[in-house]
């Protein structure tokens, strides 16, 4: 599968009507599933403590097996065209992207000063998605604090989100709305709720496995938001020592996730977000890993 077809059966991935195919997991695994990861994960200097290019990591992450990379907001026309000079050379995707300014300056912070700064983050995100030919850009929709009520959260982040999904269908961009801890989504019936408030095919929720695993289990939100769940992210969780660990060797229970993935007949991308490393590192203990949970 060339880079122009990946993308075309991503986007419909995200929008609920098609899955995407994976050449490295198609061979492996029975699911139609994407294997990718967080840009930051991929080591930043050689062996030497010499800078790596935008071009070398990518070839890291794409000789660890990987389908595809996810980078955060890109501010410059520099680092975008790094970007996209290195996917298309190497025939790498870029499948999506991580809005950078969602946790400090949360979109729904009463002072317009700070939360109009994620609206710009989220903003340069979907032109980033657009112009790299990904389909997705990550949002945390909200932060409720001491000086931010939950209720008052919702209300903005519904308002906000709704504001901003008019960005996303101007480009056909996907925003997803990732469940953190931010005291905010707590539950799946609250994530399915907030995603069909919204009502917007433009807003689905990129589900992490891991971060609920303090408070619930992840097979139940899979369950429960069905179809709404357009992005996957994986990792692990130990509840006795409340801490995230390598794939496999924490507690969530990785046959019952993925069995209610078929369930709910989820196949597309799903992206590691654990501790990074150098290509001997994300190939044994991030891209192996995930292939063994493919086939659970």
């Amino acid at each position: 599968m060339n880079r122009r077809d990946f993308m075309k059966v991503s986007a419909l991935t995200a929008a609920g009507i098609a899955g995407g195919i994976s050449a490295t997991s198609q061979a492996a695994a029975p699911r139609n599933l994407t294997k990718s990861l967080k840009f930051g994960m991929i080591a930043s200097k050689d062996a030497e403590g010499k800078p790596l290019s935008v071009k070398a990591r990518l070839q890291i992450a794409k000789d660890a097996g990987f389908d595809s990379v996810e980078p955060n907001t890109i501010f410059t026309n520099k680092q975008l065209r790094d970007f996209e000079k290195a996917s298309s050379e190497l025939d790498f995707p870029i499948d999506g992207i991580v809005c950078s300014t969602h946790w400090g300056k949360p979109l729904t912070d009463p002072d317009p000063a700070v939360y109009e700064e994620t609206i710009k983050g989220m903003r340069t995100s979907i032109e980033n998605a657009k112009a790299l030919g990904g389909d997705m850009v990550l949002l945390v929709p909200a932060v409720v604090n001491p000086n931010v009520r939950y209720a008052d959260a919702w209300k903005r982040a519904v308002e906000r989100t709704k504001m901003l999904a008019e960005d996303a269908e101007k480009h056909s961009i996907v925003i997803g709305i990732e469940n953190v801890w931010n005291k905010f989504l707590l539950s799946p019936l609250e994530a399915a709720a907030f995603i069909d408030e919204i009502d917007s095919k433009y807003v689905k929720f990129w589900l992490d496995v891991g971060n609920m695993v303090q408070f619930g289990y992840p097979e139940d939100w899979v369950r429960t938001l069905g179809d709404r769940t357009a992005r996957v992210d994986v990792k692990d969780f130990v509840r006795k020592t409340n801490s995230f660990v390598e794939l496999t060797k924490g507690d969530v229970d990785w046959k019952e996730v993925m069995k209610a993935f078929d369930e709910v007949g989820y196949s597309g991308i799903m992206a590691a977000e654990v501790s990074g490393g150098d290509l001997n590192y994300l190939t044994s203990a991030v891209s192996k890993p995930m292939d063994d949970i493919f086939v659970m």
